[in-house]
């Protein structure tokens, strides 16, 4: 019994203390740097200057491609360094992970090398990048790692044209649906028609969210504020959202809500202020001036004010005034206006201007910047914000209010993600240097135990291959003073045997 228990840690051992043969590896790297591709069998492939062409251009290549994707996806970038912000603390977790498991193959080569400098350097670097990744989180900031009890409220949902995931952007039925998820206030652009009725438009042109190219066919790129209220209202606006399906959630609609998203049609000022009107909900919107020549040129604010105060019953606290156009004027028009601005001025010309409401791309957002403008009571909106990852970042920074495309996604959220206490994030990061810390020196320990192991077995190897030799060299030379003694004794016995 214990026989064969001591063979089986012995075989344990061995099997431990076995060097493995990393062929195809280094053949691997071999290939790429030497020009030589080779396999088990050692096989040349290519050309070696044909390699480097191809190596040389694939870097031109993914160089420009990167510098060409900076520059149009340069918001996507700012969206990149957002996340890191709410993501820091876990990516120190893998960060210290994946150092964690460098330590295996770095320890394998390390007790290897003979160079006692090349062993320093590499040991140095990897220690020095590990040392720094512990430490990292005494640099780090994180919105929604924050005392408990010192989160605020969430935001205010704006519908950004409405739910125009769940319904045509700027139709009454998109408003509608905003209403119903949640939203607590309601978001639009609007133009004013040739016969100065305000109207509800993104676009410049009717072509995206209209059939124009059907009704007006010969009038696809004429600018919407052209149009007369009678054309526009002749025009079908929801028939492309069922066709496009912008957001892939027209499969989610019931056969109801398809019908009624199909025959849709352009929503008016009016129509759009009455409904916030009923529901008690804010509005903001971005007006645009009509083109030259248009007869609504230069009264297009004012036109727009006495829809706003002559023909819909909404009251003036509940819009958020964001033209810059002559604003001086129309807070003397209307004080109760709700003055908001989409720029990041000085805190003095903002209180100047009796702004009260910041309206600024979530790419700006910063909870030192965002408090600072609270503590002289300007609120912040932020759009468009959809994800709920942003929500609960924009949540943490202080923000009062958001633009989203999709409130019946953000309003179920009750706390934001990722949000921690100082001390839960400190217990996180001690663990996690901790537990790094005593699997590295287990590693680092098993790989000096093992390679010791195979020094001491390959010098018995040596020794014992040593004496078998020189017993064999005795022996021969036993044997050959052996067979010298014995030749002559043979001799005789065959001259005698000739004589006979």
């Amino acid at each position: 019994m214990e026989s064969s228990l001591s063979q089986q840690l012995r075989g344990f051992r061995a099997r431990l203390l076995r060097r493995y043969d990393h062929g195809p590896f280094v053949s691997c790297l071999s290939g790429l740097y030497g020009c030589r591709w080779r396999r088990h069998e050692r096989k040349q492939l290519g050309d070696c200057c044909c390699n480097k062409i191809v190596i040389a251009v694939s870097l031109i290549f993914s160089g420009v491609a990167t510098a060409v994707l900076s520059d149009l996806w340069s918001k996507e970038w700012k969206t990149l360094l957002l996340s890191f912000q709410i993501t820091a603390p876990y990516l120190h977790v893998g960060g210290v992970l994946l150092m964690t498991s460098l330590a295996w193959p770095l320890a394998l080569h390390f007790f290897r090398m003979r160079s006692r400098v090349r062993r320093g350097l590499i040991m140095g670097v990897y220690v020095t990048l590990l040392c720094a990744l512990y430490v990292v989180p005494l640099g780090l900031y994180s919105p929604c790692i924050k005392e408990e009890g010192s989160l605020g409220p969430p935001p205010d949902l704006i519908g950004h044209r409405g739910a125009p995931m769940l319904a045509p952007e700027n139709t009454l039925m998109s408003f509608e649906k905003a209403v119903e998820v949640g939203s607590d206030g309601l978001e639009t652009d609007v133009t004013i028609s040739w016969d100065g009725v305000p109207f509800l438009m993104h676009d410049h042109n009717l072509q995206r969210t209209t059939n124009i190219h059907e009704v007006f066919p010969n009038h696809t790129n004429t600018i919407a504020a052209m149009f007369t209220w009678t054309e526009l209202e002749s025009l079908n606006a929801g028939a492309w959202f069922l066709s496009q399906d912008p957001f892939g959630t027209v499969g989610s609609l019931g056969a109801e809500d398809r019908q009624l998203a199909g025959s849709q049609s352009i929503c008016s000022l009016l129509d759009f202020l009455q409904l916030a009107a009923q529901r008690d909900k804010l509005v903001i919107f971005d007006l645009y001036r009509p083109p030259r020549g248009h007869p609504y040129r230069d009264a297009w604010i004012q036109r727009t004010l006495e829809v706003i105060h002559n023909e819909s019953s909404i009251h003036s606290s509940q819009v958020l005034w964001l033209p810059s156009h002559l604003r001086s004027l129309v807070q003397e028009f209307d004080p109760d206006l709700q003055q908001t601005s989409s720029s990041q001025l000085p805190l003095e010309e903002l209180q100047s201007n009796s702004i009260i409401r910041l309206n600024l791309h979530y790419s700006s957002m910063s909870a030192e910047l965002i408090s600072e403008y609270a503590a002289v009571n300007i609120s912040t909106n932020l759009y468009v914000i959809s994800q709920p990852w942003l929500f609960s970042l924009a949540w943490c920074s202080g923000a009062q209010s958001v633009t989203t495309n999709a409130p019946q996604l953000l309003r179920p959220i009750r706390s934001p993600l990722f949000l921690m206490t100082p001390a839960q994030y400190n217990l996180m990061w001690i663990l996690t240097d901790l537990l790094s810390f005593i699997v590295i020196f287990i590693i680092l320990f098993f790989h000096w135990w093992r390679e010791r192991g195979l020094a001491c077995s390959d010098s018995k190897i040596l020794m014992e291959n040593g004496t078998y030799r020189q017993m064999k060299t005795e022996m021969s030379d036993i044997w050959s003073v052996s067979s010298g003694n014995s030749q002559p004794e043979r001799m005789p016995s065959l001259a005698t045997v000739t004589e006979h």
